[in-house]
């Protein structure tokens, strides 16, 4: 398990990484909000929308997380997922890009990102996926379970307040 002087030695080369990676792409990244899609703007509030930003990428960039002696995320760092989140920016496979689904789950780490902070979410993150594994980590499992809300139903949700109630009861 990682202790928390561990994850202190090394957030600041993960976030320094995040930076990087979010400045290298901002001249593709396009508001939420541009995108257009239907429902969204029913779970999410217009601000959010339009500061968040996604990119379109034929593979959704992935901290060098071995390179800094977490081996024990490997599995992690070489998987294909569809999307990934850094603070309030999204990356989306191509095949992808016009799936308002998976901006829903993604806007949900947005919230995430925003009501934890880099620090706190990283952290919790790191927990959650070295405890239970990606898919049943505890902000993993809040964004798929949100999702699947999204998906099944037709009645809309303050998505916002879904996720800071959650993570309340979470710290309570």
């Amino acid at each position: 398990m990682m202790t928390p002087q561990e994850f202190q030695s090394v957030y600041p080369i993960v976030i320094d990484w995040v930076r990087q990676t979010l400045a290298i792409h901002q001249l593709n990244a396009k508001a939420v909000a541009s995108r257009g899609f239907p429902r969204l703007p029913h779970y999410f509030s217009g601000e959010l929308l339009g500061s968040t930003k996604y990119v379109v990428v034929e593979r959704v960039p992935m901290p060098p997380l071995s390179t800094i002696g977490l081996h024990r995320f490997a599995e992690f760092e070489k998987a294909d997922y569809d999307g990934i989140t850094y603070l309030d920016t999204f990356f989306v496979k191509n095949r992808s890009a016009r799936s308002e689904r998976l901006y829903f789950h993604e806007l949900i780490h947005v919230v995430q990102w925003r009501l934890l902070g880099p620090e706190r979410f990283l952290a919790a993150y790191a927990t959650g996926l070295e405890t239970f594994g990606y898919r049943e980590s505890p902000l993993e499992r809040m964004a798929y379970d949100a999702e699947m809300e999204f998906v099944r139903s037709s009645e809309a949700f303050d998505a916002e307040k879904l996720v800071a109630t959650k993570l309340g009861q979470a710290s309570a």
